[in-house]
């Protein structure tokens, strides 16, 4: 069996195995040929943090699967080592994945070290549906899973939040904290306080009025109920011995094996609870390290953010437990998002 096909003025004979590729080809350039694009100004205007925290627990309610993250690690034409992270996950309806490059290098073409794009596929007819900016959708959905944790575990008396560094999720994380515990007074510590002041300055315009610029560390650990933690410092930055009781700690950077935001000390007062056993015990240096150095039993987790949607465990259980939540990312999350921007722009 053979297809002739013209391009131009030029005929081509497609057969056997090539007739297979090219209707393969066919069918995948018409599906990407009809897929709706999604810009990140789009996913700013439409993704409500209150509406997406509510969405991330319905979907930690709900059945889904997710299989482990794909790490893919490549050496490009410059002998530069870039990672390749695939993250999956399904419902019964609908398909996500999250395709991710890390390149290191790009610093040195003025270019951000991550791209990201996100793919939504129904789940029934495999059809492409859309794909968006997934860099966007990553720092508002790691914020808001941040924030539903604190739902549990902060008391409900905290006033005083304080947001260390000053990174892109760290505006996410003042606007989706105060979704669920009603601050008096927001603090920002940053490495680089040219950094964290202008940060204080960009929330105020934005309406938060009771943001401030904290200039001690310790000081502002000393003060503060919530604690969330977002850099990407290789060695702990906030000490238990300055963590005041009934503190929640929300731990979001220290994405590797090998790097931490919080001391032993820290680790040792708190309930810890996680996103997922499988990535936060393994993927990040903040449990990873005590563990393998003997001073955290794996088995001393309290439990899961799906544990804690679905009542199958209790999260605070008194007003002077200090709490932890370490949080690695999951592509169940990504999906939540993902769909959410879906039925807004559909």
């Amino acid at each position: 069996m053979a297809l002739w096909v013209k391009n131009g003025n030029e005929w081509s004979v497609y057969k056997d195995v090539q007739l297979g590729l090219f209707a393969m080809f066919m069918v995948l350039q018409d599906a990407v040929e009809n897929m709706r694009i999604i810009e990140k100004e789009t996913i700013d205007a439409v993704l409500k943090y209150d509406e997406l925290i509510e969405a991330l627990r319905q979907v930690f309610q709900s059945a889904f699967t997710m299989p482990v993250r794909h790490h893919h690690f490549y050496q490009n034409a410059e002998g530069i080592e870039n990672t390749l992270i695939l993250m999956p996950s399904w419902t019964d309806t609908y398909i996500g994945i999250k395709q991710v490059v890390v390149a290191p290098e790009n610093h040195r073409k003025n270019l951000p070290a991550i791209h990201a794009l996100y793919t939504l596929l129904d789940a029934v007819t495999g059809e492409f549906l859309v794909q968006m900016d997934a860099a966007g959708l990553t720092s508002r959905r790691t914020a808001c899973t941040s924030a539903l944790a604190a739902s549990y575990l902060a008391r409900e008396d905290s006033k005083t939040l304080l947001i260390v560094g000053g990174g892109k999720v760290a505006q996410h994380l003042v606007q989706a904290h105060s979704v669920v515990r009603q601050y008096d007074q927001i603090l920002i510590w940053t490495r680089n306080a040219t950094k964290g002041v202008e940060l204080v300055s960009s929330l105020q315009q934005a309406g938060f009025s009771k943001v401030a610029y904290a200039d001690n560390l310790e000081e502002a650990v000393g003060r503060a109920d919530v604690i969330s933690c977002a850099t990407l410092s290789h060695e702990p930055l906030v000490k238990g011995e300055w963590i005041k009781a009934g503190t929640h700690l929300d731990l979001i950077g220290s994405h590797t094996p090998k790097t931490r935001e919080v001391d032993d000390m820290a680790i040792l007062k708190s309930s810890i609870f996680v996103d997922s056993r499988a990535g936060a015990l393994h993927e990040t240096g903040e449990l990873a390290i005590p563990i393998a150095s003997g001073i955290l039993d794996p088995n001393s987790i309290k439990g899961d953010i799906k544990e804690l949607c679905c009542g199958e465990i209790r999260g605070r259980s008194s007003l002077e437990e200090i709490t932890l939540f370490k949080s690695a990312g999951l592509a169940i999350e990504d999906l939540a998002a993902a769909l959410l921007v879906y039925q807004h722009v559909i």
